[in-house]
């Protein structure tokens, strides 16, 4: 199910795990990425209007969605989940690509850009504040709005997927 009806959606085989995504457009291609706690689908008011000019992949992260969700807790690295995303633009044949990420999908697309600069031919990164600035200087007005941070601060097994 998504909030893009104008978009195909699949299910990529990449790197041992199961990538959800949606597609749509054609042009150049760029690849959203979601924030937490969301999915792909809060691109629904931005992806439709990029796939006039652009080929819009807009994948769920592992963990999230309709995509894989593994068990063991290393396998949430942001290079892990960037090294899916790299799997799935080459099995969507894209050598290169711009990369946008809000969020969780920020840090995720930072990694990848690391990793593999080349094969992006943009970045854009939002939201993407660092953690031990934000909780340092903790007001309760900004605990309210990041109330969700703090359940990724759960010992192990929680949270679960």
């Amino acid at each position: 199910m998504t909030l893009l009806p104008d978009f195909q959606t699949d299910v990529a085989d990449v790197n041992g795990q199961q990538i959800f995504y949606a597609r749509g457009g054609s042009g150049p291609p760029v690849m959203l990425l979601h924030g937490f706690p969301q999915t792909h689908a809060m691109w629904h008011a931005v992806a439709p209007a990029l796939a006039q000019r652009f080929t819009v992949i807009a994948p769920d992260l592992r963990g999230y969605g309709a995509s894989s969700k593994p068990q063991d807790t290393a396998q949430y690295s942001f290079r892990e989940m960037g090294t899916d995303q790299l799997a799935l633009m080459t099995h969507l044949g894209f050598d290169t690509f711009h990369l946008v990420g809000h969020d969780r999908g920020g840090r995720t697309a930072h990694r990848m850009a690391l990793d593999a600069p080349a094969r992006i031919d943009t970045l854009t990164v939002m939201d993407i504040i660092p953690t031990h600035l934000l909780l340092s200087d903790l007001r309760q007005d900004v605990a309210r709005a990041y109330y969700h941070w703090f359940f990724l601060a759960q010992p192990t097994p929680s949270p679960k997927p």
